[in-house]
């Protein structure tokens, strides 16, 4: 896999060309000293249980993973707090109103968009909602539905960090239920 860093070929400051690698996550400029640091890229992830105890999963309608099973979530904008990030994502994708989001953990993962291997720190979210019961997929969603957590396989997860959630959110529910 190339370094995304290797994308970058011209300085974003004066545009020179002379933009070289400076370390491993950073390009430094030859003309006019400008250091661009590459880092991670913040995403955020919701755990949605109904009163049934049932995870909410959607099926993605985009690449990468298109097909396969994942969490509603994305990525924080700019000047956007990771818990404003997880409540408009929710309502994005299923038109869900998120009553409170309760940080668990966080997981690095890479992203491939558009031809570009995007580093992005996963945060993980316990989400609880108004309503559950008038979901509708929506932006990026194909469909969604609840799964009995016993019923839940995380090799269907098409994304690492996902998958990753999933083992670590199954096994401290469990732990907790003991």
């Amino acid at each position: 896999m190339k370094h995304p860093l290797e994308k970058f070929h011209f300085c974003p400051v004066c545009g020179s060309k002379r933009f070289e690698v400076n370390d491993f996550k950073s390009k430094h400029c030859e003309e006019c000293g400008f250091t661009y640091y590459f880092n991670s890229s913040a995403s955020t992830v919701a755990f949605i249980l109904n009163e049934k105890n049932e995870l909410l999963v959607c099926r993605r309608a985009e690449e990468p993973a298109k097909g396969t099973l994942d969490l509603t979530g994305g990525f924080v904008d700019l000047r956007e707090t990771a818990e404003e990030a997880i409540t408009r994502e929710v309502k994005e994708e299923t038109g869900l109103d998120v009553v409170q989001a309760t940080y668990l953990f966080s997981l690095p993962n890479t992203y491939l968009y558009s031809d570009l291997v995007v580093h992005t720190t996963d945060l993980f979210f316990r989400c609880k909602v108004k309503s559950t019961t008038s979901i509708k997929p929506m932006d990026d969603v194909a469909e969604t539905y609840w799964i009995p957590l016993n019923d839940i396989h995380p090799e269907e997860f098409g994304l690492n960090s996902i998958r990753a959630g999933i083992i670590r959110f199954l096994s401290e529910n469990r732990t907790s239920q003991a």
